[in-house]
């Protein structure tokens, strides 16, 4: 756990010398499985998860029985850090989208050394608010985008989060978060590859012009990393 200066999640890397040695006794690794819920609507957050690879998606979920995706993090982020300074009741579901890795810790003994650490505290707060600009953010472009636009910018930022154009997300999958027609998903994903932007193939994507497809897409993409740098000084 001395190596949290140099761990992909980019919370845990930020933390000065001294909240590390006062966190790393309390956390512990962990593999973050694809579908893994990780907290639903109206649970206690008792876990605190700093992931390092992957992509958890905070999802809403409606009476139908369906889930829309709000927002996605990994390791730019820190799954349920809204419980270290407020209330555990979580108000939507996390789930492990993409397979991965990284730190978990329990929220009653994080949100005790939070509370006496001057320097982790305002740190969790620009966290917290990082995730709620992102969740504003993915509701204006649903509200507002195109499916193209919306999948441009979604498979993006799966991009960044994973690091790697190799991206494994089938179309039934894509369906789900999108909240769309996997009919949809298929013609606009058709789209894409014949423009050169993408290619498809057995439930992988694999983006061949990043730069193409950023411009394709919607001014999302490019708003949600401006809110990241601007809270928490992270970039893709």
């Amino acid at each position: 756990m001395s190596a949290f200066s140099d761990s992909p999640n980019h919370f845990l890397s930020s933390l000065s010398e001294s909240d590390r040695a006062l966190l790393a006794p309390h956390l512990r690794p962990m593999e973050l499985a694809q579908g893994a819920i990780l907290f639903s609507a109206e649970d206690q957050i008792s876990r605190i998860y700093f992931p390092e690879s992957g992509v958890v998606s905070i999802v809403v979920g409606l009476s139908t029985g369906q889930f829309i995706e709000a927002g996605m993090f990994g390791r730019n982020s820190v799954i349920g850090a809204g419980a270290l300074t407020n209330g555990p009741t979580a108000i939507n579901q996390a789930i492990g989208q993409v397979s991965g890795r990284g730190i978990v810790g329990e929220t009653t003994a994080l949100k005790r050394l939070v509370e006496t650490s001057e320097t982790m505290r305002p740190l969790i707060a620009k966290y917290e608010q990082s995730t709620v600009a992102q969740i504003q953010q993915v509701g204006a472009c649903n509200a507002a985008h195109t499916l193209e636009e919306r999948l441009s910018r979604w498979l993006l930022q799966v991009r960044d989060l994973i690091q790697s154009d190799d991206l494994p997300l089938t179309q039934e999958f894509l369906s789900q978060v999108l909240a769309v027609q996997r009919s949809s998903v298929t013609l606009i994903a058709r789209s894409l590859q014949e423009a050169g932007f993408i290619t498809y193939r057995r439930g992988r994507i694999h983006i061949v012009d990043g730069g193409a497809l950023s411009e394709n897409g919607c001014e999302c993409y490019g708003a949600i990393n401006a809110h990241f740098h601007r809270l928490i000084g992270w970039k893709p």
